[in-house]
């Protein structure tokens, strides 16, 4: 059972990353070849008009294939007979409409269960926080000029933030007491473990219910959340704050989504829809950030390739354009492999 939720959240992710590639092709007049769900050898395909639609044996990830798409090929029809403008609208419809199924999940779950307002359930006596004026009960409003929404942000500030919480220099914080706003300087304190924090806890687990505007409002607050922790996390690969042994590629959140599912059925079939539904935003706004980054054979490589063309207004090479990406393709190749037998050694062993 568990495996096929990962297939269908997989699916529905990719099919939506694709379907924007698909409809915005369509919108300019490009013609799309084959639009299929996984990949490696073909299990089934149907033709409409000009395209196939085939689901293929492999179920991770998935294509939009367009006429044209290596930029030699000028003729009516193909991907290389549009404008830049054409081109990039084409090329970044693939993470935007990724970005927008997180937010239509986000509406799930905040309708659904609500927002974790940002509430301190328990202040340290003595620490850093405490000595600030902070209290059991209230509301953060505010970190280093940041506005808060949700009690996860403070948590993320805490551990993306660790060269500022250390410097000594007090942080400017904004909270909420009995009703009013207050405002001063919080200096962290290192821990044990040697990391500094407030000595603050609350907890993303209590929900506060969240009527129409509100869903609206606190379901854009949760993909930014996920936008903001993904780029988090890349910054600390970069900085070593992470190792690649973090990484999870699909068969490590096939395993997520597995462990997550044996938790959550205990409680019934509807928390086991809800955290799947949860994933979905974690994995939709991650695979969007993702695509977005400048490497060649991503949707980021290939808009990067396309705003060098604006500035220069003068397109590239297609046979140098071509070979970028096959070597940014290659290359990625073998990181989804390391990254494939990491996932496999950390299930195995």
């Amino acid at each position: 059972m568990k495996i096929i939720l990962a297939l269908l959240v997989f699916s529905l992710i990719v099919i939506f990353h694709e379907f924007g590639h698909f409809l915005f092709a369509r919108l300019n007049h490009v013609t799309v070849v084959e639009f299929s769900l996984g990949m490696g050898p073909r299990l089934f395909s149907v033709t409409r008009g000009d395209t196939m639609y085939s689901l293929k044996a492999l179920p991770f990830g998935g294509s939009c294939m367009m006429l044209g798409e290596d930029m030699a090929d000028m003729s009516e029809g193909t991907f290389g007979s549009k404008n830049v403008w054409q081109r990039i609208s084409i090329v970044f419809a693939g993470p935007l409409f990724n970005f927008i199924l997180a937010y239509l999940l986000a509406m799930i779950v905040i309708a659904s269960i609500g927002y974790d307002e940002p509430r301190i359930l328990k202040v340290s006596e003595g620490s850093a926080a405490w000595e600030t004026g902070l209290r059991e009960g209230d509301l953060i409003r505010s970190i280093d000029g940041k506005r808060i929404h949700i009690y996860r942000e403070v948590s993320d500030y805490v551990l993306f933030h660790q060269d500022r919480m250390s410097s000594g220099q007090p942080i400017p914080i904004t909270w909420e007491h009995e009703g009013e706003l207050q405002k001063g300087t919080v200096t962290p304190k290192q821990d044990e473990a040697g990391s500094y924090k407030f000595g603050i806890t609350g907890s993303s687990s209590i929900r506060t219910k969240a009527g129409p505007l509100e869903v609206i409002q606190y379901s854009a607050v949760e993909v930014g959340f996920w936008i903001h922790e993904v780029i988090g996390s890349l910054k600390l690969l970069f900085t070593g704050g992470v190792s690649l042994n973090d990484l999870s590629g699909p068969v490590g959140v096939v395993d997520m989504i597995g462990e997550t599912y044996e938790e959550a059925k205990t409680d019934g079939a509807y928390y086991v829809w809800l955290n799947m539904v949860n994933i979905g935003i974690l994995l939709s706004a991650n695979l969007g950030v993702m695509n977005l980054l400048p490497i060649p054979a991503l949707d980021g490589g290939r808009l990067f390739i396309f705003l060098v063309e604006v500035l220069r207004r003068k397109r590239m090479d297609p046979d140098l354009e071509g070979k970028i990406n096959l070597v940014g393709f290659a290359l990625l190749m073998v990181l989804m492999v390391l990254i494939l037998f990491n996932d496999v050694r950390k299930i195995v062993f």
